[in-house]
């Protein structure tokens, strides 16, 4: 779940610390609601696997044995309005940073980036929303929700739109005064509780630029404030590959590919390094002005788990090979829903002595993402190399530590690197390439063709001159692209809470 914590192991004086998942871990299990018991009497919890980095897999498997889920036909593209699958369409992506306090003192921040989708008809209904490569479903609150943290989200009025269908998990329409089924999502440290619509759900707000299906959403009666009150965003779209959502119809990505509205099945995500300029998602295709090479494919590995999962063949620090990837046995999952690098439990504590750095002296302020130090490289199964320096993975502030017996102080710049727990379906060598490859690296998903690609990310000027094509203009995808919402977006904040860019003051710590 988002969060930061850490601890310094007085032995060997590493850092162990850091989890900061953007969007945090669900366990989905349904229930049909009563119509006596209390609400919190129907909540399922989960037991000690919520905890975990990844998201679960193949929950589908999970809840087989306990509900008998019914196949309701797919939505066809003829209940949308009739779409000309030739534009890519591109959403500007707003920026949160939320800061994580050790002691008094801010030592990160943890990010969120999120644009807006449509919702019902006739009058659509708007709301941000993260595109989440790492699940598989679209979750948003309900007008119904009235607790505080979901009083600081736009809510979904069902009455307001026309398009909606009231369903249970099975997609069957809900009949009459029949009770609904519930859904319980348990995170490890909060939960949604709701229900369910088949929706329309648009990227832009005509439907012939293309990009509307319908998808069966679901409408969070409760939510808890941890973490979701810390956060702006409504609510999470699920990019995940098909076999990641419980039921065919609840994957944004399948019911898009079968609307036909979209040029290709393919979404392309840029993460811009500069707070004055947006980062973005285009739908169709991918941006061909956000990458400075051509693409290299890498094909999804084992894509029946739904992950945009790749397989590695090794890792070197500094030029030194990790011994937990020497066998072939690790894998990598892009998920734009996670802010830190992801590094397998058992390689932790060698990757974090790897990336420790001393400094001399005893700088008063000191950016460690600016203090040399050495390269991370990740090699694909192609051969592809990806690279991250010591301004992609290190933790802004240093740490300053003093020796109580002698009084000797040395300054230290460290990584910022979040465990990542073994999964039954993953294996223990999952690493998650979250916030600093995807801002350093353009990547295109491709769902039809079951592949992702790479390229190193081309940063537009700060003055936003080439941020923007409001004309039909071709790119690879030869296709004319589609800005979503620009004047909005030029009004708007492209980042909130933007920390300062003063050098932070070293993080005291006493051993």
């Amino acid at each position: 779940a988002p969060g930061s914590s850490s601890r310094l192991n007085t032995d060997s004086n590493e850092l162990l610390s850091d989890t900061a998942d953007t969007v945090p871990t669900p366990f989905v299990f349904f229930r049909r609601r009563r119509p006596t018991p209390s609400m919190s009497s129907m909540r399922v919890f989960t037991t000690g696997a919520a905890a975990s980095a990844l998201r679960p897999t193949r929950f589908a498997l999970q809840l087989a044995a306990a509900i008998a889920v019914l196949r309701w036909p797919l939505a066809a593209a003829s209940d949308l309005a009739a779409a000309s699958p030739s534009a890519v369409v591109t959403i500007p992506l707003d920026k949160q940073y939320v800061p994580v306090v050790r002691n008094g003192v801010t030592v990160a921040h943890k990010t969120a980036y999120f644009g807006q989708v449509l919702l019902g008809a006739p009058q659509p209904q708007t709301f941000s929303v993260v595109f989440d490569t790492g699940s598989g479903h679209l979750f948003l609150p309900a007008a119904e929700c009235s607790s505080a943290t979901c009083a600081q989200h736009r809510r979904y009025n069902r009455s307001a739109s026309a398009s909606a269908e009231d369903i249970n998990n099975d997609g069957e329409p809900v009949q009459g005064d029949e009770d609904r089924d519930e859904v319980s999502v348990v995170y490890g440290t909060g939960e949604i509780l709701g229900t369910f619509v088949r929706e329309q759900v648009c990227l832009s707000g005509s439907t012939s630029d293309g990009g509307c299906t319908k998808v069966r959403v679901v409408l969070a009666s409760e939510m808890s404030d941890e973490p979701f009150g810390a956060f702006r965003f409504d609510g999470v779209v699920g990019l995940g590959l098909e076999s990641l959502a419980l039921d065919p119809e609840f994957s944004f990505l399948g019911q898009l590919g079968r609307s036909g509205s979209l040029a290709q099945e393919r979404f392309g995500y840029f993460l811009s390094q500069s707070d004055s300029v947006p980062s973005e998602i285009s739908f169709g295709g991918h941006d061909a002005r956000r990458v400075s090479s051509d693409l290299q494919w890498e094909p999804v590995h084992r894509p029946e788990l739904g992950y945009w999962q790749v397989k590695i063949r090794s890792i070197s620090v500094g030029g030194q090979p990790l011994e937990v990837c020497a066998d072939g046995s690790c894998t990598a999952i892009a998920d734009t829903g996670t802010s830190l690098l992801g590094v397998p439990k058992e390689a932790m504590r060698k990757m974090h002595v790897q990336l420790a750095r001393k400094v001399p002296g005893d700088p008063e302020r000191l950016d460690c993402r600016h203090f040399e130090g050495p390269q991370i490289v990740v090699e694909l199964s192609s051969g592809l190399q990806l690279s991250l320096g010591p301004e992609d993975y290190s933790r802004p502030t240093a740490m300053r530590v003093t020796q109580n017996s002698t009084g000797r102080t040395q300054v230290v710049c460290r990584a910022s690197l979040m465990p990542v727990d073994p999964d039954t379906a993953l294996g223990p060598k999952a690493w998650i390439l979250g916030e600093p490859v995807l801002r350093k690296y353009y990547t295109a998903y491709d769902w039809g063709a079951r592949q992702i690609g790479f390229a190193p990310a081309r940063q537009p000027a700060e003055d936003g001159t080439s941020t923007h094509v409001e004309d039909t203009t071709f790119f690879a995808a030869h296709e004319p692209m589609v800005v979503v919402d620009v004047a909005a977006a030029a009004q708007r904040p492209r980042a909130e809470s933007t920390p300062t860019n003063e050098a932070p003051t070293p993080a005291q710590v006493i051993i």
